[in-house]
């Protein structure tokens, strides 16, 4: 895999124009679907004619602008039940105040932490834009990981809008859990540790491979 595409990840100035003040320290909560069920921090298996399911997320806030990558790889485990140490991760990664260098450096934290070898793999968006075919794998491959009761970690940059007409900008770059799919995996559920506010959000499987692409995902 092509490394240099995958390129560094942290949150710039205009990344973070929104989200001032945010992220100064983690902030702990739990949510899972948009339902009356409570939220848990194991895999709820529910679905509704094997066309949507949500995962249960312990949620948790990156401490500082450049710990996304270890804090969505935490909350994507917390989906298994997993509650583990971000300091941990990010040494794991070689994260630095430059960031997570790609989602090859996640990937192998993920299979360790789940207890599999080949729990997950790294997959590349290369192009500027995802076409139509990248699209449809990403889609494939959220709803089968989603179905194992796990999470994908995605590594993003720019910015995209979510179903509601919110946007979220991340020029310098970012990484997300994807936690949950509908319609079939047409959209996707978003925790988001940049901003505590924003901790959950649904969006295009389209919009979210335009926001992978230069960059790449870890999947089961």
């Amino acid at each position: 895999m092509r490394t240099d595409l995958i390129r560094k990840t942290t949150l710039t100035a205009a990344g973070l124009a929104f989200t001032a003040g945010a992220i100064a320290g983690p902030v702990t909560t739990a949510f899972a679907a948009p339902t009356s069920k409570p939220a848990t921090t194991q895999t709820q298996t529910d679905r509704k004619g094997h066309g949507e399911r949500e995962l249960g997320v312990r949620y948790e806030a990156q401490p500082n602008f450049y710990y996304c990558g270890p804090a969505a790889t935490r909350n994507a485990l917390s989906v298994q039940g997993k509650n583990i140490n971000v300091d941990d991760m990010a040494k794991e990664m070689g994260t630095t105040e430059a960031g997570t260098n790609s989602i090859n450096d996640i990937t192998p934290v993920l299979n360790k932490e789940t207890g599999k070898n080949d729990a997950y793999r790294s997959v590349e968006i290369s192009t500027p834009d995802a076409d139509a075919k990248q699209t449809d794998t990403l889609r494939a491959d959220i709803v089968r990981t989603v179905d194992d009761g796990r999470a994908v970690v995605a590594n993003i940059a720019g910015t995209s809008t979510d179903t509601n007409g919110v946007s979220h900008s991340y020029e310098g770059g970012h990484y997300i859990s994807v936690v949950g799919y509908h319609d079939n995996g047409t959209t996707v559920t978003i925790a988001d540790s940049a901003d505590p506010n924003q901790a959950a959000y649904q969006i295009s499987v389209e919009h979210l491979a335009d926001w992978i692409a230069t960059r790449g995902y870890a999947t089961s």
